[in-house]
């Protein structure tokens, strides 16, 4: 009895060691098509870079990677529906800075980025500027400013929906500054860029990315940034910081993942983006936009995640900002 048991474990052995081993899962991945979900309105600044990731990973990993945009809910519907999917490498969220007034704006949803996501890395840092068109009445902000103290409510502002980046950032101009200005949402950023050039709409706190180009061509001029400080490719380009002391709300566009993405997946991932920081066409394409790359992995974008979080949950309420 011991010698048939001892003997069919030997042959067992030997099976195991002639057997190929399985290859690992960060070895095999992607095996499929490849989602890079866009939680906006097609033609959205966030588009710019992730087509360029998409682009560089499909040449890098010999699978195809696609941007796929799913709109609505403030970003709530794209976003959520990523973290609906198997964290299998095969879906992941394409978003910007306002993913973080989600769970504030659409509790509905039961979505939060931090519980329900997992950091894969940020792309960039976005500079948003507050642009006019080239005909307005106002030449610099302290202008602006003066106007909107003495005629409340009737300066209007533009955003591609309730919660976008450039809702917020104008929110948030708006509580420190001491002045009510009206915000008109649209169905996407492209459509409120329109409106402020066609003169419907007075200004829009908008991505260089997708703004900057106009204001080299003279359809518009930007009368402030919202970083903290002037930006290096703007110089002449006051920040708001300098007109209403404390001010920042600086754009970012990043990568996630569904919650329990495996993290040797991880690793992988965050390697093959890291050679995009020196990559001469995103390189490129950012400093039209006057933006930064990041590509530096999960850790700094789980930080943000946990600065933004609270602080645009604090100017919601102060702000009484509420979804459509």
């Amino acid at each position: 009895m011991q010698r048939r048991t001892l003997g069919q474990g030997m042959v067992g052995l030997t099976l195991g060691l002639l057997s190929p081993a399985r290859p690992r899962a960060e070895e095999t991945w992607p095996v499929r098509t490849v989602r890079l979900i866009v939680p906006q309105a097609p033609g959205s600044p966030i588009e710019i870079p992730t087509r360029i990731v998409a682009d560089h990973l499909t040449r890098r990993l010999g699978a195809t990677f696609i941007v796929e945009s799913r709109a609505g809910a403030g970003g709530g519907i794209g976003s959520q529906y990523v973290a609906q999917q198997p964290p299998d490498g095969a879906t992941f969220l394409a978003t910007s800075a306002g993913i973080s007034i989600i769970p504030t704006l659409q509790p509905a949803l039961s979505f939060d980025p931090q519980r329900d996501l997992e950091p894969v890395s940020l792309m960039c840092d976005v500079p948003s500027g507050l642009l006019v068109r080239k005909e307005s009445e106002f030449g610099s902000l302290p202008q602006l400013l003066a106007y909107a103290k003495t005629h409340s409510g009737e300066l209007t502002y533009a955003s591609g929906g309730v919660g976008s980046a450039n809702h917020l950032a104008g929110a948030l101009f708006c509580a420190l500054a001491g002045v009510q200005m009206t915000h008109v949402p649209y169905r996407g950023v492209s459509q409120a860029v329109t409106a402020v050039y066609s003169g419907d709409i007075s200004l829009i706190f908008g991505s260089t990315l997708e703004l900057l180009q106009h204001v080299r061509q003279g359809r518009a001029r930007l009368l402030g940034v919202t970083m903290p400080g002037r930006v290096p490719a703007l110089p002449d380009v006051p920040a708001i910081a300098e007109t209403v002391p404390g001010y920042a709300a600086p754009n970012w566009f990043c990568l996630l993942a569904p919650k329990g993405f495996p993290p040797a997946l991880l690793s992988r991932l965050t390697a093959e983006l890291a050679p995009l920081r020196d990559a001469q066409e995103l390189q490129a394409r950012m400093a039209e936009g006057a933006a930064t790359i990041r590509m530096d992995g999960p850790a700094p974008l789980a930080a943000r995640l946990a600065e933004e979080v609270p602080k645009w949950r604090q100017l919601a309420a102060q702000a009484g900002i509420r979804p459509d």
